[in-house]
């Protein structure tokens, strides 16, 4: 059994035009988000043995707001990679980890969701993930693999999903 966590950056700064998508960064709402999704995560005690992230900037900045004592390896292949890609990374890089993070973007993370949890694992959490995966959610798998070599689709169960407007309703829709 493996474990694998996703993490969403959290609300990336439009108001530069002139930026490159690669290099925007995070806005207020989006750094005051990623700290809250962080202490969440240090309060569930997860402890990942590697974190892969996208080298983009907000992907940056959300781990330096949310988990800042974290020592990320960035791989260019996670910026804005689909699900196929997600999956050739932790089989390339996760090695003998047992507990993996990755930080990333929409829709590859979404995508993956639904490629690694099988329609008999569905149920009202990952209809919640389903639904949409917003910036700064936070997901965890446990995945049904001795070796991240053999991670295939259909090979996991969501066990817990959080965004952070469930930690603080005025990060929801609307506000």
């Amino acid at each position: 059994m493996k474990t694998l966590g996703l993490l969403r950056h959290a609300k990336s700064d439009w108001d530069d035009m002139a930026k490159r998508d690669f290099d925007r960064g995070l806005n207020a709402r989006g750094r005051k988000g990623a700290a809250l999704i962080g202490r969440h995560i240090l309060q569930q005690q997860f402890d990942f043995d590697l974190l892969l992230a996208s080298p983009a900037e907000r992907v940056k900045q959300t781990l330096a707001a949310a988990l800042p004592d974290a020592e990320p390896t960035y791989d260019q292949r996670l910026y804005l990679a689909g699900a196929e890609t997600l999956m050739d990374v932790l089989r390339d890089s996760a090695g003998d980890a047992e507990c993996v993070l990755i930080t990333g973007h929409n829709p590859g993370l979404q995508e993956l969701l639904f490629a690694l949890v099988p329609p008999s694992a569905e149920d009202k959490l990952f209809d919640e993930a389903a639904q949409k995966f917003p910036t700064a959610a936070f997901a965890i798998f446990n995945l049904d693999i001795g070796d991240w070599a053999d991670l295939v689709e259909d090979s996991g169960r969501l066990v817990h999903f959080t965004r952070p407007r469930d930690l603080d309703p005025s990060l929801g829709p609307g506000h």
